[in-house]
């Protein structure tokens, strides 16, 4: 029998830049940045950092996880010189790895301090929540580089603040402070430098008590209609609300609910 091979299978064996921790007791993965001081992102780690996030999504010990660094810091962005030596095949796929956390179906949480330019941004911009502190300054400085960002980020900044402040950010290179970004609701909550664990610690514990289903339910629903009409994001909310009305939470909540108890789902 022919023995089957995946670069998959090698890449994951050493990890560039970066470690993951699971606590099965809270259901939380961490994908913990550690390259200081700047958690720059090499192109290997690019890589590693998408099968990770699909290796988790699978895990049936994770419920919710958080995307955070090392330091003072978040990351100053990618390896530079990675981009001269990488083929134009790899580069144009840049952006498929760093929207691995919005492809996974579980609750993902970006937690930034510090500088979070380039890819740092890039890939905190593909998660469902972010939490910044005074101290984070958001950029993509590629213009100064004779560069645009390549990795998804001026797409997913124009949806999020509109044309006019993406072109303020890109085409300026400027850096936004962690409480602009929140005022613009770019970020979920912006808090002081000292309470940025504490505050992830909360959503994170905050998450979990949601119905697993009901959760990639509404991700997967509020990812997919971004580009809909109206009345298509209206429909598909009816045919998946309407999926939930069999499931097992469902029963759970409204029950629970009647009960005046806590209620414990399943995710089934």
């Amino acid at each position: 029998m022919t023995q089957l091979a995946h670069p998959a299978q090698s890449l994951l064996e050493k990890l560039d830049g970066f470690r993951v921790e699971i606590d099965p007791t809270r259901e939380r993965a961490d994908i913990v940045l550690q390259r200081p001081p700047f958690n720059i992102i090499s192109m290997p780690q690019r890589d590693q950092l998408r099968l990770v996030f699909e290796s988790l999504d699978h895990n049936p010990a994770v419920r919710v996880i958080v995307l955070r660094a090392e330091g003072e810091h978040f990351s100053s962005g990618g390896d530079i010189q990675g981009f001269l030596e990488a083929t134009p095949e790899h580069v144009s796929k840049l952006a498929w790895n760093i929207a691995a956390p919005a492809r996974c179906s579980k609750p993902v949480i970006a937690a930034n301090r510090g500088y979070c330019f380039g890819v740092g941004f890039e890939i905190s911009l593909a998660c469902d929540f972010r939490i910044v502190t005074e101290t984070t300054r958001y950029a993509l400085p590629e213009q100064k580089l004779g560069q645009i960002p390549g990795s998804g980020g001026a797409a997913r900044l124009q949806k999020m603040v509109g044309i006019s402040r993406a072109k303020d950010i890109v085409m300026r290179s400027r850096r936004i402070p962690g409480k602009q970004a929140y005022e613009w609701g770019l970020v979920t909550e912006c808090v002081p430098a000292a309470e940025l664990e504490a505050a992830t610690d909360r959503l994170v514990d905050e998450l979990r008590t949601f119905s697993p289903l009901a959760q990639r339910t509404a991700k997967k629903l509020l990812n997919d209609t971004e580009d809909a009409t109206l009345t298509v994001a209206i429909e598909l909310e009816g045919h998946s609300y309407g999926r939930l009305r069999s499931s097992d939470d469902f029963r759970e909540g409204v029950e629970a609910f009647h009960g005046k108890r806590n209620p414990s789902f399943k995710g089934s």
